[in-house]
Protein backbone atom coordinates (compact mmCIF):
# COMPACT_ATOMS: atom_id res chain seq x y z
CA UNK A 1 0.00 0.00 0.00
CA UNK A 2 2.85 2.41 0.82
CA UNK A 3 4.39 1.70 -2.56
CA UNK A 4 1.10 2.48 -4.28
CA UNK A 5 0.84 5.75 -2.36
CA UNK A 6 4.39 6.72 -3.42
CA UNK A 7 3.59 5.99 -7.06
CA UNK A 8 0.41 8.07 -6.84
CA UNK A 9 2.33 10.94 -5.22
CA UNK A 10 4.97 10.82 -7.95
CA UNK A 11 2.28 10.85 -10.63
CA UNK A 12 0.58 13.81 -8.93
CA UNK A 13 3.85 15.75 -8.79
CA UNK A 14 4.49 15.04 -12.46
CA UNK A 15 1.02 16.00 -13.64
CA UNK A 16 0.96 19.23 -11.67
CA UNK A 17 4.55 20.20 -12.45
CA UNK A 18 5.09 23.48 -14.31
CA UNK A 19 5.20 23.37 -18.08
CA UNK A 20 9.02 23.48 -18.13
CA UNK A 21 9.12 20.03 -16.52
CA UNK A 22 7.39 18.62 -19.59
CA UNK A 23 9.69 20.36 -22.09
CA UNK A 24 12.58 18.62 -23.82
CA UNK A 25 14.48 21.22 -25.84
CA UNK A 26 11.89 22.65 -28.22
CA UNK A 27 9.53 19.68 -27.85
CA UNK A 28 6.75 19.50 -25.30
CA UNK A 29 4.67 16.50 -24.30
CA UNK A 30 2.07 18.36 -22.29
CA UNK A 31 0.35 21.74 -22.55
CA UNK A 32 2.25 24.41 -24.51
CA UNK A 33 3.91 27.09 -22.43
CA UNK A 34 1.36 29.65 -21.28
CA UNK A 35 2.31 33.24 -22.09
CA UNK A 36 -0.80 35.14 -20.98
CA UNK A 37 -1.92 36.31 -17.57
CA UNK A 38 -4.94 34.01 -17.67
CA UNK A 39 -2.97 30.87 -18.61
CA UNK A 40 -2.06 29.80 -15.02
CA UNK A 41 -5.71 29.88 -13.91
CA UNK A 42 -6.81 27.86 -16.95
CA UNK A 43 -4.02 25.33 -16.42
CA UNK A 44 -4.88 24.96 -12.74
CA UNK A 45 -8.52 24.29 -13.61
CA UNK A 46 -7.45 21.77 -16.27
CA UNK A 47 -5.26 19.86 -13.82
CA UNK A 48 -7.96 19.98 -11.15
CA UNK A 49 -10.59 18.42 -13.43
CA UNK A 50 -8.02 15.93 -14.74
CA UNK A 51 -7.27 14.79 -11.21
CA UNK A 52 -10.90 14.51 -10.17
CA UNK A 53 -11.90 12.53 -13.25
CA UNK A 54 -8.71 10.45 -13.08
CA UNK A 55 -9.31 9.44 -9.46
CA UNK A 56 -12.98 8.66 -10.22
CA UNK A 57 -11.93 6.51 -13.20
CA UNK A 58 -9.42 4.53 -11.12
CA UNK A 59 -11.91 3.99 -8.27
CA UNK A 60 -14.63 2.80 -10.65
CA UNK A 61 -12.27 0.39 -12.45
CA UNK A 62 -10.86 -1.01 -9.19
CA UNK A 63 -14.41 -1.51 -7.87
CA UNK A 64 -15.43 -3.20 -11.11
CA UNK A 65 -12.48 -5.63 -10.96
CA UNK A 66 -13.20 -6.34 -7.29
CA UNK A 67 -16.83 -7.13 -8.09
CA UNK A 68 -15.81 -9.40 -10.98
CA UNK A 69 -13.56 -11.39 -8.64
CA UNK A 70 -15.68 -11.30 -5.51
CA UNK A 71 -18.95 -12.26 -7.20
CA UNK A 72 -17.66 -14.56 -9.93
CA UNK A 73 -19.52 -17.76 -10.67
CA UNK A 74 -18.52 -20.64 -8.40
CA UNK A 75 -19.95 -24.13 -8.24
CA UNK A 76 -22.12 -24.78 -5.24
CA UNK A 77 -22.40 -21.11 -4.32
CA UNK A 78 -25.89 -19.71 -4.92
CA UNK A 79 -26.31 -16.32 -6.48
CA UNK A 80 -27.21 -13.46 -4.16
CA UNK A 81 -29.82 -10.82 -4.91
CA UNK A 82 -30.09 -7.30 -3.54
CA UNK A 83 -32.77 -4.66 -3.89
CA UNK A 84 -30.42 -1.73 -3.32
CA UNK A 85 -28.74 0.07 -0.47
CA UNK A 86 -30.13 3.43 0.57
CA UNK A 87 -26.93 4.57 2.29
CA UNK A 88 -24.77 3.75 -0.74
CA UNK A 89 -27.20 5.46 -3.11
CA UNK A 90 -27.23 8.61 -0.97
CA UNK A 91 -23.41 8.70 -0.86
CA UNK A 92 -22.91 8.22 -4.60
CA UNK A 93 -25.50 10.90 -5.29
CA UNK A 94 -24.33 13.55 -2.80
CA UNK A 95 -20.58 13.20 -3.35
CA UNK A 96 -20.68 13.69 -7.16
CA UNK A 97 -23.13 16.56 -6.70
CA UNK A 98 -20.74 18.35 -4.33
CA UNK A 99 -17.83 17.78 -6.72
CA UNK A 100 -19.77 19.06 -9.73
CA UNK A 101 -20.97 22.17 -7.87
CA UNK A 102 -17.39 22.86 -6.77
CA UNK A 103 -16.11 22.51 -10.36
CA UNK A 104 -18.93 24.74 -11.63
CA UNK A 105 -18.09 27.50 -9.13
CA UNK A 106 -14.37 27.24 -9.82
CA UNK A 107 -14.98 27.29 -13.58
CA UNK A 108 -17.23 30.32 -13.27
CA UNK A 109 -14.47 32.19 -11.46
CA UNK A 110 -11.99 31.49 -14.28
CA UNK A 111 -14.64 32.21 -16.92
CA UNK A 112 -15.42 35.61 -15.40
CA UNK A 113 -11.71 36.48 -15.46
CA UNK A 114 -11.50 35.56 -19.15
CA UNK A 115 -14.86 36.68 -20.49
CA UNK A 116 -16.15 39.19 -17.97
CA UNK A 117 -15.81 42.95 -18.21
CA UNK A 118 -12.43 43.67 -19.84
CA UNK A 119 -9.94 45.64 -17.73
CA UNK A 120 -8.80 49.07 -18.96
CA UNK A 121 -6.90 48.46 -22.17
CA UNK A 122 -3.68 49.92 -23.55
CA UNK A 123 -4.35 48.98 -27.18
CA UNK A 124 -7.33 48.12 -29.38
CA UNK A 125 -7.09 45.77 -32.36
CA UNK A 126 -9.77 44.67 -34.80
CA UNK A 127 -9.45 41.19 -36.33
CA UNK A 128 -11.75 40.24 -39.18
CA UNK A 129 -11.68 36.63 -40.31
CA UNK A 130 -12.49 35.58 -43.83
CA UNK A 131 -11.89 32.57 -46.05
CA UNK A 132 -8.97 32.08 -45.55
CA UNK A 133 -7.08 34.89 -43.81
CA UNK A 134 -6.96 37.08 -40.74
CA UNK A 135 -7.34 40.81 -41.47
CA UNK A 136 -5.66 42.87 -38.74
CA UNK A 137 -6.50 46.54 -38.12
CA UNK A 138 -4.88 48.99 -35.71
CA UNK A 139 -5.92 52.55 -34.99
CA UNK A 140 -3.71 55.13 -36.67
CA UNK A 141 -2.44 58.43 -35.24
CA UNK A 142 -6.00 59.60 -34.45
CA UNK A 143 -6.37 56.69 -32.00
CA UNK A 144 -9.73 55.59 -33.48
CA UNK A 145 -10.45 52.39 -35.33
CA UNK A 146 -12.08 52.34 -38.77
CA UNK A 147 -10.83 55.71 -39.92
CA UNK A 148 -8.73 56.65 -42.93
CA UNK A 149 -5.38 56.49 -41.11
CA UNK A 150 -5.78 52.93 -39.76
CA UNK A 151 -2.89 50.49 -40.03
CA UNK A 152 -3.91 47.22 -41.70
CA UNK A 153 -2.18 43.91 -42.09
CA UNK A 154 -2.95 40.36 -43.18
CA UNK A 155 -2.01 37.33 -41.09
CA UNK A 156 0.57 39.30 -39.09
CA UNK A 157 -0.49 40.30 -35.58
CA UNK A 158 1.96 42.30 -33.46
CA UNK A 159 1.22 42.83 -29.77
CA UNK A 160 3.20 44.56 -27.00
CA UNK A 161 4.22 42.42 -24.04
CA UNK A 162 2.77 43.17 -20.60
CA UNK A 163 0.07 45.40 -22.06
CA UNK A 164 -3.68 44.79 -22.03
CA UNK A 165 -4.98 44.46 -25.58
CA UNK A 166 -8.70 44.57 -26.39
CA UNK A 167 -9.55 42.64 -29.54
CA UNK A 168 -12.73 43.14 -31.56
CA UNK A 169 -13.34 39.89 -33.43
CA UNK A 170 -15.47 39.75 -36.59
CA UNK A 171 -16.12 37.51 -39.59
CA UNK A 172 -16.85 38.45 -43.22
CA UNK A 173 -18.36 35.17 -44.36
CA UNK A 174 -18.62 31.98 -42.26
CA UNK A 175 -17.90 30.98 -38.67
CA UNK A 176 -14.19 30.95 -37.89
CA UNK A 177 -12.46 30.40 -34.56
CA UNK A 178 -9.55 32.51 -33.32
CA UNK A 179 -7.26 30.19 -31.36
CA UNK A 180 -3.86 30.85 -29.79
CA UNK A 181 -2.99 27.80 -27.64
CA UNK A 182 -0.25 29.59 -25.69
CA UNK A 183 -2.80 32.21 -24.61
CA UNK A 184 -5.28 29.46 -23.56
CA UNK A 185 -7.86 31.37 -25.55
CA UNK A 186 -10.24 30.42 -28.32
CA UNK A 187 -13.22 32.42 -29.54
CA UNK A 188 -15.52 32.01 -32.51
CA UNK A 189 -15.79 34.77 -35.09
CA UNK A 190 -19.44 34.85 -36.12
CA UNK A 191 -20.78 36.81 -39.12
CA UNK A 192 -22.82 39.82 -38.00
CA UNK A 193 -21.51 39.66 -34.42
CA UNK A 194 -18.54 41.53 -32.93
CA UNK A 195 -16.93 39.50 -30.19
CA UNK A 196 -14.64 41.01 -27.59
CA UNK A 197 -11.69 39.41 -25.88
CA UNK A 198 -8.73 40.79 -24.01
CA UNK A 199 -5.19 39.51 -23.82
CA UNK A 200 -2.18 40.41 -21.72
CA UNK A 201 0.93 38.56 -22.87
CA UNK A 202 3.49 38.23 -20.11
CA UNK A 203 6.63 37.98 -22.27
CA UNK A 204 7.86 38.19 -25.87
CA UNK A 205 7.10 35.17 -28.04
CA UNK A 206 6.56 34.06 -31.61
CA UNK A 207 3.23 32.24 -31.84
CA UNK A 208 0.75 31.02 -34.41
CA UNK A 209 -2.90 31.91 -34.89
CA UNK A 210 -4.97 28.97 -36.06
CA UNK A 211 -8.58 28.70 -37.12
CA UNK A 212 -10.16 26.02 -34.95
CA UNK A 213 -13.41 25.85 -36.95
CA UNK A 214 -13.76 24.01 -40.26
CA UNK A 215 -14.47 26.99 -42.52
CA UNK A 216 -14.14 25.65 -46.05
CA UNK A 217 -11.82 23.85 -48.42
CA UNK A 218 -8.94 26.21 -47.64
CA UNK A 219 -9.27 25.83 -43.87
CA UNK A 220 -5.88 24.12 -43.66
CA UNK A 221 -4.08 27.27 -44.82
CA UNK A 222 -5.86 29.75 -42.56
CA UNK A 223 -2.80 30.40 -40.45
CA UNK A 224 -1.57 33.63 -38.96
CA UNK A 225 1.55 34.70 -37.12
CA UNK A 226 1.56 36.50 -33.79
CA UNK A 227 4.60 38.36 -32.55
CA UNK A 228 4.63 39.47 -28.92
CA UNK A 229 7.46 41.97 -28.48
CA UNK A 230 8.66 44.52 -25.92
CA UNK A 231 6.73 47.79 -25.92
CA UNK A 232 9.61 49.73 -27.46
CA UNK A 233 9.89 47.26 -30.35
CA UNK A 234 6.13 47.35 -30.89
CA UNK A 235 6.09 51.16 -30.91
CA UNK A 236 8.91 51.17 -33.47
CA UNK A 237 7.03 48.68 -35.65
CA UNK A 238 3.85 50.78 -35.47
CA UNK A 239 5.78 53.94 -36.33
CA UNK A 240 7.23 52.20 -39.37
CA UNK A 241 3.75 51.22 -40.52
CA UNK A 242 2.43 54.77 -40.12
CA UNK A 243 5.38 56.64 -41.64
CA UNK A 244 5.11 56.64 -45.45
CA UNK A 245 8.18 55.45 -47.38
CA UNK A 246 10.47 58.26 -48.57
CA UNK A 247 9.75 59.63 -52.03
CA UNK A 248 12.32 58.93 -54.75
CA UNK A 249 14.87 61.71 -55.06
CA UNK A 250 15.59 61.43 -58.75
CA UNK A 251 14.99 59.56 -61.98
CA UNK A 252 17.21 56.69 -63.04
CA UNK A 253 19.57 57.52 -65.92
Amino acid sequence: MRGLIKVAAAAAAALTAPGEAWAFGRSRIWLPEGVSTIAPAVDHLFYLILWITGVAFVLVQVTLVWFLIRYRHRKGVPAGYTHGNNAAEIVWTIVPTIILVFIALRSQTVWSQMRGTPPPHDLEVEITAEQFAWNIRYAGPDGTLNTADDVTNINQLHLPAQKTVLIHLKSKDVIHSFFVPAFRFKQDAVPGVTGRLWINAVKPANLEIVCAELCGLGHYRMRGFLIVEPSAAFDAWMAAQITPPPAPTGQPS
